[in-house]
């Protein structure tokens, strides 16, 4: 079936245009409002967070679709780029600028298609489609999104992250572990006076470097990696530093909890210090807070989780049929890293796959691109997913 796919890579140009670090995406926000105002179908609300929902409905009741972009990016230093990172250039068959691939040019794919498919089908389908434009998933992946999910309800999420129009149907997902260990302060000069808190955090260290994390066929290993570690208090001119912090980022599997992720390490931390009388360690789950652009604060552990589902899966099954009537021969894989869906299909038990243009790879490096073909088979492929799930009649 032909689809649509004109406009995509211009919308995607002025949604980067827009600047939204984390915390400050009013801009795009109000972008997104004015091209989906501009077709003059469906609804555009924001919630307390700020996150958008753009909404279309067929003229009967149905499946609710959520086509899910964050529209938060990272943040980008002009002196190492060879452009503005938000100019926004189209050029050499691509879209230049600051989230081009993560991810303004899914959001592109999803709005222009959506509008794409209303027009075609004058509203005759049974359900509804929305799209969601995302605050703060850099720092609180699926945080804000549970907002969203409790509004909608919906029957199936569309990750839009980058797939290179793959399929996906799983992602490891993520933790952040603040270990702490606690000595005694001495001058450097007299250091047996005290307890120097980093003598004990590289014992941690070590320890910790023979847990094995567990591994699945589906979404391959857990990961346990040391990010970062400071001590305190710094600097720490003449001082023996009386506490230590450092933080592990944890790549998740299916099924893993806090509680199973945090033992191993625990355990770990206990006979070191049943070994060593004077050691105190603490691990922890790291928690964050931040402000949203509307004021209204966010916070959460840090503790994201993975989901998987089998590509037998009927909704699975039925999203390929989609996309091979858009003209695509996606591949069935996996995510590597960690996406909104730790909230839909991780917490909320939601299905949920993935599917957008660019590569993984392509996400937070200087000179960030999307290649203008993969926007317009995002935008035919939303479309097909669209056509699959709310018009059966036309497969």
């Amino acid at each position: 079936m032909e689809y649509e796919s004109g406009g995509v890579a211009e919308l995607c140009s002025r949604l980067i245009q827009a600047p939204s670090l984390s915390g400050r995406e009013e801009k795009v926000v109000e972008v997104a409002r004015e091209y989906w105002e501009g077709q003059g179908t469906g609804s555009f609300t924001t919630d307390s967070y700020g996150n958008f929902i753009a909404t279309l409905k067929g003229h009967e009741p149905g499946k609710v679709l959520l086509f899910d972009a964050h529209v938060d990016t990272v943040a980008a230093d002009p002196s190492h780029w060879t452009m503005d990172p938000w100019c926004g250039s189209i050029r050499n068959k691509r879209v230049y600028g600051r989230g081009a691939s993560d991810m303004k040019g899914a959001l592109a794919a999803m709005m222009t298609g959506a509008a794409a498919f209303y027009r075609r089908t004058q509203g005759a389908f049974s359900g509804q489609v929305s799209i969601a434009g995302v605050v703060h998933e850099e720092c609180f992946e699926g945080v804000s999104a549970r907002l969203i999910s409790k509004s909608l309800n919906p029957d199936l999420v569309v990750i839009g992250e980058a797939s290179q129009l793959d399929l996906k149907t799983g992602q490891r997902g993520r933790a952040e572990i603040i270990v702490e260990t606690f000595g005694k302060n001495a001058h450097s000069a007299n250091p047996e006076k005290g307890r120097n808190a980093v003598y004990d955090m590289a014992k941690v260290i070590e320890a910790f470097r023979g847990i094995t994390p567990v591994e699945q066929p589906e979404l391959g290993k857990g990961i346990l990696e040391l990010t970062d570690i400071k001590s305190d208090p710094y600097p720490g001119a003449s001082v023996v530093p009386d506490h230590c912090i450092a933080t592990y980022d944890r790549r998740l599997l299916k099924g893993e909890t806090a509680e199973s992720v945090l033992s191993p390490l625990k355990e770990a931390a206990e006979a070191l210090m049943a070994s060593h009388p004077e050691m105190r360690v603490a691990v922890t789950l790291s928690r964050g807070k931040d402000l949203c652009y509307t004021g209204t604060e966010i916070s959460c552990e840090r503790f994201f989780p993975a989901w998987y589902f089998s590509s037998g899966e009927s909704f699975v099954r039925t999203a390929l049929s989609g996309l091979r009537s858009a003209g695509l021969d996606p591949e069935i894989t996996s995510y590597s890293f960690c996406t909104n869906g730790s909230h839909y299909a991780g917490e909320a038990g939601i299905p949920t796959i993935g599917f957008g243009p660019s590569r993984e790879n392509q996400a937070h490096v200087v000179d960030e691109y999307v290649e203008i073909e993969q926007l317009e088979g995002a935008c035919r492929g939303y479309q097909g997913i669209m056509e699959a799930f709310l018009r059966p009649q036309a497969l």
